[in-house]
């Protein structure tokens, strides 16, 4: 049904008055026009399949667009109205489940908007469970995470007044050990963070071994310190190419795990999960009753209203994949990234800090000795041949040392890798000189 108001606007042909930054016209565009002021906007934005930077899903296939386009309306959080979506989101969080080993009669969860959002929930439900304790009165909690986590930990610890404990990078170990997270867990720890592929090297914590370094802890002193994995981006590939890894909720003394479905779940960006082992982990505090869409619901999540689509896709890729399609295509992004590595590293200047070997994901730095070019003048030739690629610093231990990081995605296929590692050689070639 069309808005009569709507035609009329659409029929207004552009103003062509001048106007301040910001104002809005006097009149509204055409449709046509109106999107076409849009796309030359966005012209000098780069491709999101040539984005090398980015861990976020930038192609679907043609049926997905469709269905993301026709939920995108529906309001997730409309529980009685869209019926169908809350049972497409309970299905999901119950694949998940049993992809994590957890108890599916007592495993409970959530879509959020994100990963982060995902992690604030998590760290509150690790916060109440500590101050359930009741003796936490004029105390300082504190939490456990390494030098990768990312920045929506940060945000946590600001926003609820806990301390971060960062276990800092070491020479060749950028992410928490089990060491480090036993020596800095006392009794106001709320929890330990392992990251399930870190965004810096894209390398796995060793969760089952800061499991046991805790266990240890609470046999010795009584301290219990539970374990919240962000998997963000390992969740959705390590129970297809690692069944045998040992990081879920097989371990007892882990609490909740969150992932992005918008990442190596396949589905545009929006999209976050998490899971809690049961109830009890997860907190009643969390939970909110309202009324005014309907039945009485219970909400457990930071956000409100939110659209349909992204869940809805995600159980389109649950469906359209399966465990192989998704074993498969992972294999490939993984096949395709510790070979673009390898390559990188008999090119000689690079030293290569991750090599796909557990995230798809490429980071290299440059080898000692002086050179005659960096990183980020190599990230701006390929940049002249399409391709975005970040460079950063290691975290403030290791800050001295730049990377280039390269997250393989299954839009990269092995015809990319090639034309990407042809540019990189035509760069050295000019470049590259002898140390000084």
């Amino acid at each position: 049904m069309s808005c009569p108001q709507a035609a009329s606007r659409a029929s207004a042909p552009p103003t062509t008055t001048a106007r301040a930054p910001g104002a809005l016209p006097s009149k509204g565009w055409t449709a046509s026009a109106a999107a076409n002021a849009v796309r030359i906007k966005l012209r000098e934005d780069i491709s999101p399949a040539a984005n090398l930077a980015t861990f976020l899903t930038s192609t679907v296939e043609p049926e997905a667009e469709r269905l993301f386009s026709d939920y995108l309306p529906y309001n997730l959080i409309d529980r009685d109205q869209y019926p169908g979506a809350t049972e497409l989101e309970r299905h999901c969080v119950q694949t998940l489940a049993g992809l994590w080993n957890a108890d599916l009669s007592t495993a409970v969860g959530t879509a959020t908007t994100g990963s982060s959002e995902a992690a604030l929930l998590a760290g509150t439900s690790l916060l109440r469970r500590w101050r359930h304790r009741g003796d936490t009165a004029g105390r300082k909690p504190n939490l456990v995470l390494g030098a990768n986590a990312h920045v929506c930990w940060h945000k946590f610890c600001r926003y609820w007044e806990v301390e971060p404990r960062i276990a800092p990078a070491q020479q060749d170990l950028l992410h928490l050990s089990a060491q480090q997270a036993r020596e800095r867990c006392d009794e106001d720890t709320i929890g330990v963070v392992s990251v399930l592929g870190s965004t810096i090297d894209g390398s796995y914590e060793p969760v089952a071994g800061i499991a046991a370094a805790l266990d240890e802890l609470a046999a010795e002193t009584g301290v219990d310190v539970p374990i919240h994995v962000d998997a963000a981006s390992g969740g959705f590939v390590a129970p297809f190419l690692d069944p045998e890894l040992n990081w879920d909720f097989r371990l007892p003394r882990v609490h909740s795990i969150n992932a992005s479905g918008h990442k190596y779940g396949m589905v545009p960006a929006g999209l976050g999960w998490i899971l809690w082992r049961d109830p009890e982990a997860r907190t009643n505090w969390l939970s909110f009753d309202t009324n005014y869409l309907g039945s009485t619901r219970a909400n457990h999540e930071l956000s409100f209203s939110r659209s349909a689509a992204p869940v809805v896709l995600q159980y389109y890729n649950f469906l359209r994949l399966g465990f192989d399609g998704f074993r498969d295509l992972h294999a490939r992004s993984r096949a395709t990234a510790t070979s673009l590595a390898a390559s990188l590293d008999e090119m000689g200047p690079f030293r290569i800090l991750g090599d796909g070997s557990d995230l798809p994901v490429v980071v290299l730095s440059q080898r000692d000795g002086r050179h005659r070019w960096t990183l980020r003048e190599l990230a701006d030739h390929l940049g002249t041949h399409g391709w975005s690629v970040p460079v950063y610093a290691l975290p403030p231990d290791r800050q001295q040392t730049d990377v280039i990081r390269i997250v393989v995605r299954n839009e990269l296929t092995t015809g990319h890798a090639e034309d990407l590692l042809s540019a990189v050689r035509g760069y050295l070639s000019g470049a590259i000189a002898t140390p000084a």
